[in-house]
């Protein structure tokens, strides 16, 4: 395929997939239990999670390794697999996706705090960043996706080790709280136009508080930068349903209209995270196509 940027200065909107988690989670994925593993020792699991987002119209697949880190994976013992469950989370993307669609690497938060607020040196979290996105980008992702983030110095750690360290577009979003500002405090405009500094050729809004929290994030970064836009919002709040199972209370249909929202808003890459599936992302596809006659 034509490189992502290509597509995006074109002027394409790009539909890319849902939840990761969420789709492990009602495939077995117990509380606690790491994802990443399952790369290696569920992948006809990823395959269908990857093929089922792929048939409802996505044009991007995310790796299954969000938290595959090695801050994150060495508090499941399991430092020792980074480059294999790395590796293994592409090369499923990968086969599933073929010609047909992008291969975003996946890259979360490392869950520790950066000094001053916790005990992670930048020098650390470089270093720990710098290792992922090279098996990432060997392995085969055609862009580096870091999500989800809330600390600007960790996205930044992040982007900068992306940047350097592969020959890939970089991707950024964050995260974002009712209030506009993400966990640390920080604005969207101010949160894109660091990023953007560091490198990234993209950024935007994912998770946080739902639909309503990334249209607002998003405005604030239309102002900030101009670089093509994110949005991936969560299936809004969830709520405990029956038997204590976790329910999320925006259906598939408003999250369409919560998609054309956001590309009015000037998001030009649509996906879902948190309690998303693929009958949302081809409720999204379906509305967006409809959008370009």
């Amino acid at each position: 395929m034509d490189s992502i940027l290509n597509a995006l200065a074109a002027g394409q909107v790009i539909v890319c997939d849902g939840a990761m988690g969420t789709q492990l989670q009602a495939r077995g994925l117990t509380a606690g239990a790491m994802p990443e593993l399952w790369n290696a020792e569920h992948p006809e699991v990823l395959t269908a999670i990857h093929n089922d987002y792929l048939q409802a119209g996505a044009r991007i697949v995310t790796s299954n390794t969000f938290g595959g880190n090695r801050a994150r994976l060495a508090g499941a013992g399991l430092a020792d697999r980074l480059a294999e469950l790395n590796r293994k989370g592409v090369e499923l993307a990968r086969a599933a996706a073929g010609k047909r669609a992008w291969v975003a690497g996946d890259v979360g938060p490392t869950g520790q705090l950066i000094e001053p607020y916790g005990e992670l040196t930048v020098v650390d979290a470089e270093a720990i960043y710098r290792e992922q996105v090279a098996v990432l980008a060997e392995a085969g992702a055609d862009f580096i996706l870091v999500e989800t983030m809330n600390d600007i110095e960790e996205a930044l750690c992040a982007v900068r080790m992306a940047r350097a360290h592969t020959a890939l577009p970089v991707f950024c979003t964050f995260a974002f709280n009712a209030k506009g500002r993400t966990m640390m405090g920080l604005r969207p405009g101010d949160a894109a136009q660091r990023a953007a500094e560091a490198g990234a050729d993209a950024v935007g809004a994912n998770c946080g508080e739902g639909p309503d929290a990334v249209l607002a994030a998003l405005t604030g970064m239309r102002e900030a930068v101009n670089l093509p836009l994110i949005a991936q919002s969560n299936a809004g709040i969830p709520q405990v349903g029956a038997e204590e199972a976790t329910v999320w209370d925006t259906t598939p249909e408003q999250m369409a209209d919560h998609a054309r929202a956001f590309v009015e808003a000037g998001a030009r890459v649509v996906g879902g995270c948190c309690g998303t599936g693929p009958a949302h992302i081809a409720a999204i596809a379906a509305a967006l196509a409809s959008e370009r006659g």
